[in-house]
Formats: structure tokens, sequence, C-alpha cells
């Protein structure tokens, strides 16, 4: 039995329709989403592992007084014409450049259906994309992705016409091999002006790689880390969690980023979603935010607790979660004042200015530092961030959470679109906008 509190809109998994669904508390007290096709039937899903009043309580932050400045008109109804369109009530932090489809691995799980062989983007076609951004409330945090970004040789010349054009704020989004693999790279990058590696981190053994990945990677990432250290890239580590694979090493992945601080700056935790390429099965009980948050607590043994994080502002806050921590000289860590938002604030600006603060590289420039300035920097860079997305698929799509989304795709037809309606796939694999 369910007991419906709210209602909203999502998709049908089979045929991708937009249909009504209805929030509702479960015999078992979590929350759940429920909706019924009228061509495939109906669907229940899980989106909150805890009672409604921690689920209403996790959502305070404002609304409104951040939306896009530059739109295109609303046509077919969302999530069909992103773009962003008049609908949309956040005007974004974070785009993602695919600058290819190529990548060196073949990951079993894989938002972007990554691999095999394709044309790249071209320099120009990648200005244009930047003027686009500029032309639609940029400079943005540009997060460059695919495929396997570091696949391109002309990364470093990527990244140096994006700060000619106006943008600050370059993370790469990276599996970490050819970081591991030629020493000299990371230097590279963070001569461009590379601000962090956002670098896919799932687990502390081989076998968790091997089953999301593919391969054994753990050697691979603890010297792309140390490769990254050796060159001042600041790192974050990006585990996938996902249910019986590795959710049990929350707390060690934790511990480790914590021994590699300060530069490893933090850990970006993103329960797996079903869209893309997703090889394994879905689960009968998802991850959910309040349960990763009680893992965390029992993990690191009360070292860290759910009452130190806050969801988000700048975006829904059922999307994310965020704790700032600061380092301590024993050790330890101290939980900073919690502030209601993933990026403690709740404009998009702010976010992008929280994000490259919290995770990007600080110049230190031999004779451009004062004292005041140096005290700044190293307080910073004492600062540890635990935070998570939980991305949408056809399952548990909310378009009330969708029209917040401040993390885009940059695409050259249809301009900026949500991530996780870009990377919305029905259980046949179609999708209503990548490529």
């Amino acid at each position: 039995m369910y007991r419906v509190f709210a209602k909203t809109q999502s998709v049908c998994p089979e045929c991708l329709r937009t249909i009504d669904a209805e929030k509702a508390v479960g015999d078992d007290g979590y929350i759940y989403m429920l909706k019924t096709c009228p061509e495939h039937g109906s669907f229940e899903t899980l989106i909150w592992e805890s009672g409604i009043v921690d689920y209403l309580k996790w959502d305070t932050a404002p609304g409104g007084e951040n939306a896009p400045g530059v739109t295109v008109p609303v046509k077919d109804g969302c999530p069909r014409n992103c773009g962003l369109c008049d609908a949309h009530e956040s005007a974004g932090c974070c785009v993602l450049l695919e600058l290819t489809k190529r990548c060196n691995l073949r990951c079993p799980v894989c938002f972007a259906s990554a691999g095999g062989v394709s044309d790249d983007p071209t320099l120009e076609d990648i200005a244009a994309l930047y003027d686009m951004l500029m032309d639609r409330g940029g400079p943005f945090n540009i997060q460059l992705s695919g495929g396997e970004p570091t696949v391109r040789d002309d990364l470093p010349d990527i990244v140096r016409l994006g700060r000619n054009k106006g943008f600050s704020f370059f993370q790469l989004n990276t599996n970490g091999l050819r970081l591991a693999d030629e020493p000299g790279y990371a230097s590279e990058l963070r001569s461009a002006g590379v601000s962090c590696a956002f670098l896919q981190f799932d687990g502390m053994d081989g076998r968790v790689y091997r089953v999301l990945r593919g391969r054994g990677l753990l050697d691979t990432k603890l010297l792309a880390i140390e490769n990254c250290a050796a060159a001042g890239l600041p790192v974050v580590l990006v585990p996938t969690l996902v249910p019986g694979v590795n959710v049990g090493q929350i707390g060690d992945i934790l511990r480790f980023a914590l021994s590699r601080a300060p530069y490893v700056r933090g850990v970006h935790f993103q329960p797996v979603s079903y869209f893309g390429r997703c090889e394994l099965p879905e689960p009968e009980m998802r991850l959910t935010i309040p349960r990763i948050l009680r893992e965390i607590e029992r993990q690191m043994e009360g070292l860290m607790k759910p009452e130190d994080f806050a969801g988000g502002g700048a975006e829904s806050a059922y999307c994310s979660f965020h704790a700032s921590y600061q380092l301590q000289d024993d050790g330890s860590v101290k939980a900073l004042p919690r502030r209601r938002s993933a990026c403690c604030c709740k404009k998009s600006e702010e976010a992008r200015d929280f994000v490259a603060g919290r995770w990007g590289a600080q110049s230190a420039e031999s004779g451009d530092e004062d004292a005041f300035d140096r005290f700044l920097r190293e307080a910073n860079e004492r600062v540890f961030t635990v935070s998570g997305m939980a991305f949408q698929d056809a399952y548990n799509l909310d378009l009330e959470r969708l029209r917040r989304c401040y993390i885009n795709e940059a695409d050259p037809v249809h301009g900026m679109v949500p991530f996780c309606a870009y990377n919305l796939t029905a259980r046949d694999g179609r999708a209503l906008y990548r490529r």
C-alpha cells in the first residue's frame, strides 16, 4: 500500500512519453515514485530511503531568481526541447564539452556509451560551442568530457582556446590512464590551464574495476594521482557506486582520499544510473541519498555524520549532497557549518565560483602572493569536500528536478541540454538527444 503525498511528471521507461507521476510513502516508510503509461503499464521506483519528514525537510532551499538569461521557446514540452527552454529554472553552473566519442577503455558502465571509431569535433567546432555558451550566460565551469578526452593530443590547445574565450575553470573528466602512463602529461595540462582532474575512482581493489571497467586498474589510478600531485594538479576522486559491488568501500575510499589530502581535494560519489551503456542488472533496492549518508557515517565510524550534509540550492535538493571539512593537524577532520546547498549557494553564478574555489588549483607564482593571499590559499587547500550527485534515468526522472538541473551538455544542434535529459535512454537504448 502507498500513501500519495505529491504529484509530478516523469517518462515511461519503455517509450519515453511524458506521463503523470506520484510520490508516495510505502509500507516500509520509504518514498517511491509511482507512474502508469497507458501503453506499457505501471512502474514503481524507490527514490528516498527514509521517511517523509526527512524527505520534506531535505528541501529547504528557496527557488526562483535563478532562471537562464537566454532561452528557447517551449515547443514539445519537457523534456523534449531543452536548449535551455523557457520553462527551465536554473541558469546553469557546469557544462560538459564532449570532445570525443573514443575511449581507451570499454567500461560495462558508461553514460555516454563511449568507444569505437568516430570523428572528433574540430577546434573550429569547439570554438563555436564556446561562443554559444558565452552567448547563453557564460562563462560556465567547463567539464572536458567524452569518451575519454585525453585520447585527443590537442587537449591542451582546447583548454587554451577556452581560456582565450573567457572561461576560467576547466575540470578534466578522466579515467586517468594517460595521466598514469605519461609522467609529464599532468604538468602539460596544468600549464595549459586545467583546474582539476575529476578522476574515475571506484574502489580500493582490482575486483571492483574488473566489474565496472572491464580490467583491474587500481595501480593505474594510484599512479595517476601521484603524477597529478607532482604537477600541482588537484584531484577529485569520483566513484560510481553500485549495490553489491563497491558500496562497502565508501569508507575505504574516503580514508584513502584523506590520506592524500590536500592534493586530493575531495570525493564526489555518483550512485549508478541506468542509462546509456549499463550492463549491470537494476537492483531491487536502488541507492538513495539517505542510504549513502548512513553508509558514510557507519563506515567512517561517526567521523562524518548525515547532519554534516545538505542538499542542493542552485539545483534541486534531491539531486545532490555536500559537506565540507577542515583538515586538522592530527589527521582528523572538523565539519564546517552546513549551508543549504550542494554548492553552498542558491544561484548558479555562486555555484560556479564555489566549485572553482573548492576543487581548482590556486595560483601561487613567486613574487605574486603576499602573506594574506598565501594564508587564504593554504586555508582553502585544507578544506576537504565530500559530495555526490544522484543522476536520474527513465525510471526515476522527475521533471520538477529536471527543470532545476544546473549541469548541462553543450550540443551544436540543441544548445544547452540538462545532463539527465541528454543522456536519457529507454529500455531498448533509444535516446531523446544523444546521437
